[in-house]
């Protein structure tokens, strides 16, 4: 036993994340209590494990597992053993201490929240758990930051003909001052029809050469046979899937009705909503670009902005046409992933300001894993043999064009 109780933090994060089974948050309340308890002990025998020291008073002498039931569910926990002098039990353990939910909180603190070792410092010395200090805390961060950084590289294998990018702007403390920053993420339908989180990063700006590594990021890890991207109208995005991707791209329709909201009267928009919707909502193509011809002349005198902008943008905004009909509902738009993309932002202005980048990644991929298990052994998003019409439409036709495909 003491010597799977050993495993690193990379280790033990390859372990939980190639494991289809692995529960992320019960795994690391496992790592977190591992960690407590070498802290503890190490405190009560006056030196860490392999450190010489003139304050030894003994020596571990292995493990002992003991069972430990929590709200993530039940833990085998290893607790060290001295070899002399009074037994080592964890403080968390001790009668009467509400020690599972406190374990549970700080994990949170660290693992979700986790932007401050102040504030995590302060939260375990009112629990009164014994050993956590400052560079203990740093610490645990950098194991639990294994977990996410495994992850974001993890190989991509299968293609995805759909992929999603978006970007939540968040500002970081950075060379003394606070930036807006960009975290970027990429969500995908591999050809299994299930969704994916396939990738994580931030960036200083949403410049085409940001968008230029983090797109080469993913084909380096194996990204592969995307054959649509869906985003917003993010600065040198466009450009980069092209360049890199070689893939048409639909621009988000609901963000594209929300612009337009901006380039006229208040009491037009709802007008302006409407004589979109038609357009987005037509039976096919053709019906689709007579009726954005429509509009456009409709608009051309009330909203000519509106009017100037939609024609300019309708070819990206009609991409979705293309595909099958079964899935225009989700290609149309980045909203499949927007619930998700809501609870990082919504725990990112909890934050406020991040103390610096890995913090940010730290928030955003760990909500992204528990989201991604979600979706690996949940329903399939779309149909296989839907996807296979584009898989085998693109082996006929070449990755130059992508036909009109009936619905599935």
């Amino acid at each position: 036993m003491a010597e799977g109780h050993s495993m690193t933090a990379a280790e033990h994060a390859a372990k939980t994340l190639f494991n289809e089974h692995a529960d992320v948050l019960r795994d690391a309340v496992a790592m977190v209590v591992a960690q407590l308890m070498e802290a503890e002990v190490s405190a009560k025998i006056g030196a860490a494990r392999g450190e010489v020291s003139d304050t030894r008073l003994t020596h571990r002498n292995g493990y002992r597992p003991r069972l430990w039931e929590t709200r993530v569910g039940e833990l085998d926990l290893l607790i060290p053993r001295k070899r002399s002098g009074e037994a080592y039990f964890p403080s968390f353990l001790e009668p009467r201490r509400r020690s599972e939910q406190a374990i549970v909180a700080v994990v949170m603190e660290a693992y979700v929240n986790g932007v401050s070792t102040r504030k995590v410092d302060r939260l375990v010395e009112q629990l009164g758990i014994h050993g956590m200090t400052k560079d203990r805390v740093s610490a645990l961060c950098r194991a639990l930051d294994g977990k996410v950084d495994a992850f974001r590289s993890r190989p991509l294998e299968g293609e995805y003909p759909y992929l999603w990018l978006d970007a939540k702007v968040v500002k970081v403390r950075d060379r003394g001052h606070v930036y807006p920053k960009a975290v970027v993420i990429a969500y995908g339908v591999h050809e299994s029809g299930r969704r994916e989180v396939l990738g994580l990063d931030i960036g200083e700006t949403e410049t085409e050469a940001f968008w230029v590594g983090f797109l080469r990021s993913l084909r380096e890890r194996g990204l592969a046979g995307v054959r649509l991207a869906i985003s917003d109208d993010h600065t040198g995005l466009k450009t980069a899937i092209a360049r890199i991707l070689g893939a048409p791209w639909q621009r988000c329709t609901v963000h594209f009705v929300r612009d337009m909201h901006r380039h006229c009267r208040p009491s037009q928009r709802g007008m302006v909503s409407a004589a979109l919707r038609e357009v987005f909502n037509a039976d096919c193509e053709a019906a689709a670009r007579e009726r954005a011809g429509q509009v456009i002349e409709r608009l051309a005198g009330p909203a000519p902005k509106v009017a100037e902008l939609l024609e300019a943008a309708e070819e990206d905004l009609l991409a979705f046409y293309r595909f099958p009909a079964a899935h225009w509902s989700k290609l149309r738009s980045t909203n499949p992933p927007e619930r998700v993309n809501r609870e990082i932002g919504r725990r990112a202005d909890v934050v406020g300001i991040f103390p610096n980048d890995a913090a940010a990644i730290r928030l955003a991929g760990a909500l992204l894993i528990e989201q991604n298990d979600e979706w690996l052994v949940g329903r399939r998003y779309l149909a296989e043999e839907s996807l296979g019409l584009i898989l085998r439409d693109l082996m006929e036709t070449g990755p130059e064009e992508v036909k009109q495909l009936p619905a599935a």
